[in-house]
């Protein structure tokens, strides 16, 4: 049986990962940093229709350590390296979140390649593509990187960029090692556990009436159950070396996502405000908010990307994003109940 290592199983990424895997047949391992977290990530494998399945074995590793990644890795065929800080607000040094990703990525890609493994499928994000630049007539896609000189650029987005353009490096002075990369935008979806994650929190939010006043922040969405279906295909498939994949499913602006679970969960999303906020009050706001300083990135102008790359090579087809939305709002209504 093939054997992949998911790393960060207990992320809302990871975990969706695992079950795609075991669902295509796959053995898995996966790396948390605590192996008391194993139960918590076998009641979400159970949530997501997994059962109690066999097929799953945990290992302690964590990204700033080398202890633990080649017992690990050790007899996998691939690696999908899911895990990466994604933090709800702004570091006060931007190397807490650079230094983590970059050499947690040289971290595991040493441990691949000294272990034999083919091929390491690597989540990176848009972050890494579609910011620092100037307005676009065209959307972007896997040829364009995040201009890391440009004013504004976050710590998320550097950490990004920068693990990515590492693991790229790397793999070109090692032969023998083949490396992916998945780009996605943002990942909405079903929550499998209580941990929803900076990207579900703020739907979670939203239903709970904590955002009263929403910015005209836009963002790519794309489902995690098709984020993880696009790793899988990245995995298997050998047109998928060397190669980079955009996974979106479109663009919303946060108040569509407010009138969509208005109109997609009737009287569970009555304290969902659609009421915005101007721009200029968030500038301002940023100044001195962590919230809107997050959101400044996504003020303005919509930041346009295409999926065609995926769908065309790979035969990568994304649900609605409608439909990311209105799951992440069921799941997180669920375990409210």
């Amino acid at each position: 049986m093939v054997k992949v290592l998911v790393t960060g199983g207990s992320g809302f990424l990871g975990s969706h990962c695992i079950l795609a895997l075991l669902k295509s047949g796959y053995e898995v391992r996966t790396t948390i940093r605590d192996l008391s977290k194993e139960k918590d990530v076998r009641s979400m494998l159970r949530n997501g229709g997994a059962g109690t399945d066999s097929r799953v074995s945990f290992y302690a590793a964590d990204l700033v350590k080398d202890a633990g990644w080649s017992k690990a890795i050790s007899g996998c065929d691939y690696v999908l390296h899911v895990a990466s800080p994604f933090p709800s607000t702004v570091p006060k040094d931007e190397n807490e979140l650079i230094v983590p990703a970059r050499e947690g990525a040289l971290r595991v890609l040493r441990a691949a390649r000294d272990g034999g493994v083919k091929r390491v499928v690597l989540t990176s994000s848009f972050a890494a593509i579609g910011y620092g630049h100037g307005p676009a007539d065209v959307p972007y896609d896997e040829t364009s990187w995040t201009n890391l000189d440009a004013p504004g650029v976050t710590a998320y987005e550097k950490s990004k960029t920068l693990a990515e353009r590492a693991a790229w490096d790397f793999v070109a002075q090692h032969d023998g090692l083949e490396l992916a990369v998945v780009n996605p935008t943002g990942i909405l979806g079903p929550a499998l556990g209580p941990d929803y994650g900076t990207s579900l929190a703020v739907i979670a939010k939203l239903l709970q009436g904590k955002l009263p006043l929403l910015p005209r922040a836009w963002a790519g969405v794309v489902d995690v159950r098709d984020i993880a279906d696009l790793h899988i295909r990245a995995m298997t498939d050998e047109r998928a070396a060397g190669q980079r994949f955009l996974g979106t499913a479109g663009l919303m602006s946060l108040p569509d996502m407010a009138a969509t679970l208005k109109q997609g969960l009737g009287v569970e999303a009555r304290r969902v405000s659609t009421r915005t906020i101007p721009d200029w009050v968030v500038r301002v706001a940023s100044r001195f908010d962590d919230n809107a300083r997050l959101a400044l990135p996504m003020i303005g102008r919509p930041l346009r990307a295409t999926s065609a790359k995926a769908e065309k090579l790979l035969g990568w087809t994304p649900r609605p994003k409608e439909e990311a939305v209105l799951a992440a709002g069921r799941s997180i209504l669920a375990r409210a109940h």
